[in-house]
């Protein structure tokens, strides 16, 4: 099995997740760019001898777990073993009705985080948008005003690494809200426990669940689909929100002027999901648990035509229960109702996710392909429950599979001019 000891191991045995956080810790040493195939990806600013690199240590692509294993009082017991940590569940949305509309499903990330700007008197909130020379893809911004985090509203299921500006964070007057990928919450909360000025200046953190991150080459495929063939002519790329679950939307400059494409969230993501990185098939954690809060979509139901949406939002520490708390009894959040088994029913897909990982590490390690290590993650049980028996055949057989397909026993190259190029 390849040892992975450094950061050009995780991303040559496709563990990397694309947060950003090496960059971070060691910005003389790694800059992010965005790999058309693989993602977002860390390349060496040059190949000379350096010293220990601490980027190993806030790494969550090759390491994840959690510090304790021990079950806090008020935590939500049933739901540990597959959730992770979780104080309370609940399906709610922003109150103002331009949030709710704007946002992925119920608005609550954008709520929660206007609170603590608006009332709470954090600075900003560091996340992710659109870039305005490449709509297609992404950047992190510090966003100090409602505005500024209405531009932002929508799921971009394209690369971003977040963590990669978490300067900004340790240099801004006060502190600051973050909003993430579980991956980036996880690389946040291991940085902020070797920067001192991060941990002091960093709020709440806020997950929202994940199921993978597609490539740039997915969102340009979906574009060609769509009949825009000049990337360069993309006005804006809008994969959710305006409506539950919302569309994916493209207007770009066209022979007659501006023009619009759209495809349903379920022809796009039923797209984009086949793009994404290899490190998401095998993560256990899509919802957030390293988080004070996590926001997903309550599926348990599908959406009617018309319907504004609704968020589920767990709490999953004291300060995460009493920031949701706090938004609801100040006007910004609305909370319906309070059931932990919303969870589960929500999420069905993400808990299988959670349980074929334990067929699918025990058949990579088998078989010598480099894997990440889990700490307090188990999926031995969620795989003994969750699954069927064809499932649980299928989480070996088709790991097996996507190891000749990926080819996952030999090491990839990054591209390090982030062309656009094949």
């Amino acid at each position: 099995m390849p040892k992975v000891k450094t950061i050009d191991d995780v991303v040559s045995w496709q563990l990397c997740t694309g947060c950003g956080a090496c960059a971070y810790v060691n910005p003389e040493r790694y800059r992010m760019v965005d790999d058309l195939r693989l993602g977002r990806r860390p390349v060496p600013m040059s190949r000379e001898e350096w010293g220990p690199d601490q980027a190993m240590d806030v790494c969550p692509g090759h390491r994840l777990g959690h510090l304790s294993e021990e079950r806090e009082p008020g935590m939500v017991g049933a739901l540990r073993s597959a959730w992770g940590p979780v104080r309370a569940v609940w399906e709610g949305h922003a109150s103002d009705p331009e949030i709710r509309f704007a946002g992925s499903s119920g608005g609550a990330a954008t709520a929660l985080a206007l609170y603590c700007v608006e009332q709470d008197g954090m600075h900003g909130v560091l996340h992710i948008d659109k870039d305005p020379q490449r709509p297609y893809q992404n950047r992190t911004v510090l966003s100090t005003t409602k505005q500024d985090l209405m531009s932002a509203t929508g799921s971009r299921y394209s690369p971003a690494s977040p963590c990669e500006r978490l300067d900004l964070v340790e240099d801004a007057p006060e502190r600051c809200v973050f909003i993430g990928k579980p991956c980036d919450v996880a690389a946040v909360q291991a940085a902020r426990r070797i920067r001192p000025r991060l941990d002091a200046n960093l709020g709440p953190i806020i997950a929202f669940f994940c199921a993978g991150t597609p490539s740039t080459k997915g969102t340009l495929d979906l574009l060609a689909r769509a009949g825009v063939t000049n990337p360069e002519s993309v006005i804006d790329v809008r994969y959710r929100g305006n409506g539950w679950p919302g569309r994916w939307t493209v207007r770009f400059d066209g022979p007659d002027g501006e023009d619009e494409r759209s495809f349903s969230y379920e022809e796009s993501w039923g797209f984009l999901e086949r793009y994404r990185q290899w490190r998401c098939y095998i993560c256990p954690d899509h919802t957030g648990e390293f988080a004070d809060v996590a926001v997903g979509d309550p599926w348990y139901r599908p959406p009617q035509a018309g319907e504004s949406g609704k968020s589920l939002i767990l709490a999953r520490t004291r300060a995460g229960h009493e920031l949701v708390l706090a938004a609801a009894r100040t006007g910004y959040l609305v909370l319906e109702r309070s059931e932990p088994e919303l969870l589960a029913a929500s999420q069905p897909n993400l808990l299988k996710s959670r349980g074929r990982l334990w067929g699918q590490i025990v058949t990579l390690r088998s078989l010598g392909v480099a894997t990440p290590r889990y700490r307090g993650m188990p999926s031995f049980p969620t795989w003994l429950t969750a699954l069927s028996w064809s499932e649980k055949v299928r989480s070996i057989g088709g790991t097996v599979q996507r190891i000749i397909r990926r080819r996952l026993h030999r090491p990839v190259h990054v591209d390090p001019t982030g062309s656009l190029r094949e």
